[in-house]
């Protein structure tokens, strides 16, 4: 490997990377590339998660690829189904052959002089490899792989029962006719707790506060009756936006019309939960719709097993861990067989790659991020980092998409180095990733910053991304394309 040049290095080999292969194959057919992936197979996210129920969080009309539409009815699918779709995909246009598995890029450090990223990548048994290329593109996601978050609880060592990470879940675990309490109200627990009621004897979901929670149809109508009425063909586009706007459209009502969206929440809680059930309690938040992640049940499964009396919910602070399983504020004890900690993930910029440009470590965290995917200063980097109110893989083809663009303009302008610079000194920044979630503001420190207005303001918004990302000229007074010093044409910012 050392001495090797790509032109286009891809980091992941998850949904994003398949994603980014696609668009550097058939976008710049002229380019050299490969996907280094740090694990032994492909699918990232969906390869790493294998705790009962996971499955997306987004509808797979929107989180599936534009040029590879979701093929089946289901809108929220299993993590095996996405699983599946992801290799699918990358065995059918031969992005798998240019995968290289346990290829853990450590370092990149950009030249100036020669206008590349000299690569550092450590491979099986801790072997250092070196290699350059001309553009790196970052489809890393943002989760840490070899653990996942979990807070100092008091006593922890006395429980004799059994604790388990959803993030490290054992092939093994025989959960059967056993009592379960699952710590967290995410996501993750709200997935698990109706998936593991199915064989538990009983299953508690022990929140210290609610989260927002909605149900919606595992099958959508609005997909059915177009595919029903369109070829497929205008079919697929057709749902893609369809459920692209609506997403959009119910993430605005939320930030303009919070009292609205809460109360069309709480209706929902009261058609799915017992009569009398206490809402208020258990599934109404403290903060407004969207300022933390919504979560979505498919038909309602999780309010389902909490009718039926396979699961419940308790809505309290841990004291301490017992033998027997939590001793809580309260004072109720809640006794386990199995501790579940959905306690959360914790984030990690680009992988933990350590970047550095002209021998100068790159400070990530005081850079502006330009159109959410690019770093100021930084040449010749892009990272996919997808939507926090939308699907992921929305943004990361919209990123992927404008990456090919900036490859085949420096290709057919001669200028080897494009660069984001801010010069407006009026740009005040700001937390990248607008929620307040624990486990973003955990980690809010690691990761650059988004601006106060346009280049460097991250829109959470498909609409105008499609235009900024798609439909715009990638020319703009914040990109300078250069070349390096008596090497053809001088540099100039793009007007």
């Amino acid at each position: 490997m050392s001495g090797e040049h790509l032109d286009v290095l891809i980091v992941g080999a998850g949904l994003s990377g398949v994603c980014a292969g696609h668009y550097v194959q058939s976008k710049c057919p002229w380019a050299s590339y490969a996907i280094f992936e740090a694990g032994d197979s492909i699918g990232g996210t969906w390869d790493l998660f294998r705790y009962p129920g996971v499955r997306s969080d987004s509808d797979m009309f929107t989180l599936g690829y534009s040029f590879r539409p979701w093929p089946e009815d289901k809108s929220i699918a299993d993590g095996a189904s996405i699983l599946s779709y992801i290799k699918d995909t990358a065995r059918s246009e031969g992005i798998d052959q240019r995968i290289r598995y346990r290829h853990r890029v450590a370092a990149a450090a950009w030249s100036t002089e020669e206008a590349r990223w000299h690569v550092t990548v450590e491979t099986d048994g801790g072997a250092i490899h070196e290699l350059t290329c001309s553009f790196l593109l970052s489809c890393t996601g943002y989760y840490r792989y070899d653990r996942g978050y979990l807070p100092e609880f008091i006593g922890l060592e006395r429980y004799r029962g059994e604790v388990v990470h959803p993030q490290h879940w054992p092939d093994n675990l025989d959960y059967t006719g056993k009592r379960v309490v699952v710590i967290g109200s995410g996501a993750t627990a709200v997935t698990l707790v109706p998936a593991l009621a199915e064989k538990a004897e009983q299953v508690t979901m022990l929140q210290r506060s609610p989260s927002y929670i909605a149900s919606l149809p595992a099958r959508a109508p609005v997909a059915a009756f177009l595919r029903r009425l369109l070829p497929e063909r205008l079919a697929a586009p057709a749902i893609r936006w369809v459920n692209a706007i609506m997403t959009q459209t119910f993430y605005q009502l939320s930030r303009r019309r919070p009292a609205m969206v809460k109360r069309m929440l709480r209706r929902g809680l009261e058609r799915e939960l017992p009569p009398g059930y206490d809402i208020d309690t258990h599934f109404t938040p403290r903060y407004n719709p969207w300022d933390q992640r919504l979560c979505v049940v498919p038909d309602g499964d999780l309010f389902a097993a909490i009718r039926q009396g396979r699961a419940s919910v308790v809505t309290d602070q841990i004291a301490t861990f017992t033998e027997k399983g939590l001793l809580l504020e309260s004072g109720e004890e809640l006794e386990a067989d199995i501790v579940v900690t959905a306690t959360g993930l914790e984030l990690i910029f680009m992988g933990g790659i350590q970047l550095s440009v002209d021998g100068e470590a790159v400070p990530v965290s005081s850079k502006l991020s330009y159109k959410g995917m690019m770093l100021e200063g930084v040449p010749n980097l892009a990272i996919a980092i997808g939507y926090t109110n939308a699907s992921w893989t929305l943004k990361c083809e919209l990123t992927c998409n404008y990456a090919t663009r900036l490859l085949n303009h420096m290709k057919q302008t001669g200028m080897r180095q494009c660069t984001p610079v801010n010069q407006d000194a009026s740009v005040s920044a700001e937390p990248l990733l607008g929620l307040s979630s624990g486990y973003v503001q955990r980690s809010v420190h690691l990761f650059p910053k988004q601006g106060s207005r346009f280049p460097w303001q991250v829109h959470q918004s498909y609409l105008r991304d499609y235009r900024d990302l798609k439909r715009a000229d990638i020319r703009d007074r914040a990109m300078v394309f250069s070349n390096p010093a008596g090497r053809r044409a001088p540099a100039v910012a793009a007007s």
